[in-house]
């Protein structure tokens, strides 16, 4: 006898039960964004952007629901009529029965959410939330450990390069490629602004994305005028590994795919992961050196 095909309303459950909102920073907006909670899901699938590229992959493989990393509405809205690119999102998805979650900041600290499956590919075991929850030693914000094995900063840098999806930004690195690394942080999504954090783990390397000029720039000075004036340039720590924004993020979406259907539990949902690479930046053009 087959189970009776799940409702939109269970899906959100076993998101919320995976990525609880309460969770979520307080700016932050997540949950279900649009659709029907009494419709039946039978396919899912995840996306770090709700961008239209991905609103037409979900339409043609027919899933009754997307779930992204990325609120569509992150600031409050007066409306959402199809002439604004945000409100034709919402449109065509409902026109073709396909509703919208949200799992942003919730999935970012949670087990196995984005800061794991960042960690996992990056290679960090014996592992803790850089920044964690009051009174949860298991969710948390980035993800602090050791490397399974010991590497150099090159290596990592082209291991990351290997397992993340492909950008025009790459990888880019601060720091002395042969130095030995035997300690990470690692943090999905922008990562400046936890500086202080990273430093407090006394790391060799810090592996995230949109890193701007001046934090970081002034964090490795600082590395550096800490390490001495006798240390060879480049070595003070911790060093850099930026990444594009996207690619950070992207490998969490197969394990929320795999667990959605593991936490529902009896086969009536198909899951996919959106294959789209939904970075902003297309092109990279090499200096000339002038």
């Amino acid at each position: 006898m087959s189970s009776a095909p799940r409702t939109l309303a269970d899906v959100v459950a076993a998101l919320d039960d995976l990525y609880p909102p309460s969770t979520a920073e307080g700016w932050d907006a997540v949950g279900l964004v649009a659709g029907d909670p009494h419709r039946e899901v039978r396919q899912v699938m995840f996306a770090v952007d709700p961008v239209d590229a991905v609103v037409d992959e979900a339409i043609a493989w027919g899933a009754d629901l997307l779930v992204t990393h990325h609120p569509l509405f992150l600031k409050p809205v007066t409306s959402v009529a199809a002439t604004t690119f945000k409100g034709s999102v919402v449109h065509r998805l409902l026109a073709a029965g396909c509703g919208l979650h949200v799992a942003h900041t919730n999935a970012d600290s949670a087990p196995r959410g984005v800061a794991d499956a960042l960690a996992d590919l990056v290679g960090i075991a014996d592992r803790r939330p850089l920044v964690a929850h009051v009174d949860d030693t298991t969710r948390g914000i980035g993800r602090v450990g050791t490397f399974e094995r010991p590497t150099t900063l090159g290596e990592l840098a082209r291991r990351v390069a290997d397992v993340l999806p492909d950008t025009a930004q790459g990888v880019r690195v601060s720091g002395d490629l042969d130095a030995e690394v035997t300690t990470a942080a690692v943090v999905g999504g922008s990562g400046d602004s936890l500086f202080d954090a990273v430093r407090a783990a006394a790391v060799d390397v810090y592996v995230t994305a949109d890193l701007r000029h001046h934090p970081a720039s002034e964090l490795r000075e600082r590395a550096a005028f800490e390490a001495g004036r006798d240390t060879p340039a480049g070595s003070g720590r911790p060093f850099l590994v930026d990444v594009a924004h996207f690619a950070s993020e992207w490998p969490w979406l197969a394990y929320a795919a795999t667990d959605l259907v593991d936490r529902l539990g009896d086969g009536t949902v198909t899951t996919r992961v959106s294959t789209l690479v939904t970075d902003p930046w297309t092109t990279r053009v090499a200096s000339t050196g002038r």
